[in-house]
């Protein structure tokens, strides 16, 4: 199978240009399979005349330290469909994430998001391309049901989804990052510049019409999960903090409950003392010191965090720098994907040095690459 495409626009076609984003972090045992089952997708929508024959996948490497690169670079050699970007260092999923929105964003209609590591259904995204023909900007993948999950994940999953509703942030139950984002999404999605960076919560937040997809989640094909407990708890700490200040006030409620609750324990030991009953000794004092003592040192703690992340905004340092682009490295027009008699293959001319600098982004270019 030999499957080739170019970055562009449409050009003489009306059909939108389509980029499947993929972060990608220590991935090699499933990124062939991967590629192999994203390009047939991207075929079949070319062949059903929903999206244009330059159309493209774009893996982003997050700083891997296996052979993954070399997999993307050798992908891309054999089906130029497959366009790759590789991260100077490992940011994190999120900041990977968005790397690959930003460079998709300069040369695509419609970008969908998917995990590299098949557990989201690949053959949802012709719903989404739907929907999105239907006029929706944004087009969210749900997870129809958590069967597949441990107890302890579907209702550890479930609390984070209330707590965050019950928080005032608006989030999709049961959404991951598997979605479609239209041109305009994405350009709006430069504005956010937040350090602390959840997708979930900041997508809601761009407006624009919304729909969902429900789809079943599979098992991993290969390889292991990149998300342990510490992870994902991290995660949803940076959810809750990036988004809401309800935190700081519930941990004033608490204290002004401590210190009601102190005052009547208090005035209750010196009425039990004025009425001639015993009152154990030091109880009061024991009392107060562990529930108050207990109450400012969480709002000590919660307060610090909250100034950590102004700190971290203030600095404003770049969230990705790119070594690699293989996008950089075409030049404008080219091949594309077969299915489409007479398509004139047409691209947009891309900037030098590895296109579009986007908010949050440095690029750094490899020795191989001409400066």
């Amino acid at each position: 199978m030999n499957v080739v495409a170019t970055t562009g626009d449409k050009g003489e076609d009306d059909r939108p240009v389509l980029s499947i984003v993929a972060p990608c972090y220590n991935e090699e045992a499933v990124l062939p399979e991967t590629a192999r089952r994203l390009i047939g997708v991207l075929e079949g929508l070319v062949g059903n005349r929903l999206i244009s024959p330059q159309s493209m996948v774009l893996f982003v490497d997050d700083g891997s330290s296996d052979r993954t690169w070399e997999l993307i670079e050798n992908l891309h050699a054999t089906e130029p469909s497959v366009k790759g970007l590789k991260l100077a260092r490992n940011v994190g999923h999120q900041y990977a994430l968005l790397a690959g929105l930003h460079r998709a964003g300069c040369c695509s209609d419609c970008v969908v998001s998917i995990d590299a590591d098949l557990q989201d259904d690949v053959s949802a995204i012709e719903a989404f391309v739907k929907k999105y023909h239907e006029g929706y900007d944004v087009v969210y993948g749900v997870r129809r049901k958590r069967e597949k999950d441990s107890f302890f994940k579907r209702q550890s999953a479930q609390g984070f989804y209330r707590l965050m509703r019950r928080m005032g942030v608006d989030i999709v139950y049961d959404h991951a990052d598997y979605r479609l984002l239209s041109r305009r999404v994405l350009k709006h999605l430069e504005d956010f510049r937040e350090a602390n960076l959840f997708l979930r919560g900041i997508i809601p937040l761009i407006g624009f019409p919304s729909t969902c997809v429900y789809y079943d989640r599979m098992e991993r094909f290969a390889g292991t999960s990149k998300y342990p407990l510490k992870k994902m708890l991290a995660f949803a700490f940076d959810g809750i903090t990036s988004f809401s200040v309800k935190p700081i006030r519930v941990v004033t409620f608490l204290g002004m409950m401590m210190l009601v609750v102190s005052l009547s324990a208090g005035l209750y030991l010196a009425a039990q003392g004025l009425i001639g009953q015993p009152v154990p000794d030091g109880s009061f004092l024991m009392f107060s010191i562990w529930f108050v003592g207990g109450v400012n040192l969480l709002g000590i703690g919660l307060n610090g965090e909250y100034m950590g992340r102004i700190y971290r905004e203030v600095k404003d340092r770049p969230k990705y720098i790119v070594e690699r682009d293989l996008l950089a490295s075409e030049p404008a027009g080219g091949r594309s994907l077969p299915g489409l008699p007479g398509s004139s293959g047409k691209g947009a001319a891309l900037p030098e040095s590895g296109g579009a600098t986007v908010p949050g982004q440095v690029i750094w270019e490899s020795p191989e690459v001409t400066l």
